[in-house]
């Protein structure tokens, strides 16, 4: 199965030799996200965070043809587990009624000093 990179303008800068989203057979993969604004920063606080990387996503998502709907698995990383309560708030009102699986791991760091970074994986056949 040939894994394509997808065009994603919607997508902030990379900040290294990756796609944003690929497309493997009937997946679509999203890297990573964190917080940053169209203006390329990074945003201010935790739930401001969490917001800014799911409307992100679901930027990358639309670039796709996709929408958040179509997420199957995320991941979820936090610099501090105390905030998860925060994140969650954020995550369940950008995906409502939609409950992809997922998992939620407390890391050291993220790229950029964010406190969030999501990354998801979306089916959507051709």
């Amino acid at each position: 199965m040939a894994v394509e990179p997808v065009d994603t303008p919607s997508a902030p800068p990379v900040a290294g030799p990756y796609s944003p989203a690929v497309r493997a057979g009937e997946w679509l993969v999203l890297a990573g996200q964190v917080g940053l604004g169209a203006d390329g920063r990074l945003v201010d606080g935790v739930e401001a965070q969490a917001r800014q990387v799911l409307n992100n996503i679901e930027a990358v998502l639309r670039d796709c043809g996709a929408s958040l709907s179509d997420v199957a698995k995320a991941t979820v990383f936090v610099t501090d587990l105390r905030d998860f309560a925060t994140v969650n708030a954020a995550y369940a009102s950008a995906f409502g009624a939609h409950r992809p699986a997922r998992s939620t791991v407390e890391v050291a760091g993220l790229p950029g000093g964010a406190s969030v970074e999501i990354e998801v994986w979306a089916h959507v056949p051709r």
